[in-house]
């Protein structure tokens, strides 16, 4: 990883912070153009609603699609404190996006709710390369994957 992929992970994981802070599971991510803008970042929502499926990746990808060329989409970059569900693997692929690098991975957490006492989630926790296996994934972060598993401690209360 580079020194401009951890700044950008960082924010992520702020993002994450935010979105503990605010009541919801602590996932954040950052959109970042082929010049390495950051073109647009958000928090998890998805519990100021009653629809799981607001995940912020997804809402990312179709912000892309909605507003970035397509000729422009692979050489973005989406980073992100968690790894893609399968639902956001899959739409970042459908929209033509490049590279993701996360904090954490999808892994990382099924062990941590494991760890925690908690129920695993109703889809099946698959690495992006399962599902969308012509994007490039680089993760975990050393360092910052820890400080992703304190927020989900705090979130699940225990560990």
């Amino acid at each position: 990883m580079r020194d401009a992929d951890l700044v950008h992970l960082r924010r992520c994981v702020e993002l994450a912070r935010e979105a503990l802070e605010a009541g919801d599971e602590p996932f954040g991510s950052v959109l970042v153009g082929p010049d390495g803008t950051a073109l647009a970042e958000d928090r998890n929502r998805v519990n100021t609603g009653s629809d799981a499926t607001l995940h912020l990746e997804f809402a990312l990808a179709r912000w892309a699609a909605e507003s970035m060329p397509p000729a422009d989409r692979p050489g973005a970059t989406v980073y992100t404190s968690g790894e893609h569900c399968p639902m956001c693997s899959a739409a970042h692929a459908w929209v033509g996006l490049g590279r993701i690098v996360y904090a954490s991975s999808s892994a990382q957490l099924s062990g941590w709710l494991v760890e925690f006492g908690e129920r695993p989630g109703p889809v099946a926790a698959l690495p992006v390369a399962a599902v969308a296996p012509g994007v490039v994934v680089e993760g975990p972060a050393p360092g910052l994957d820890e400080e992703v598993r304190e927020l989900h401690r705090r979130l699940h209360g225990r560990g």
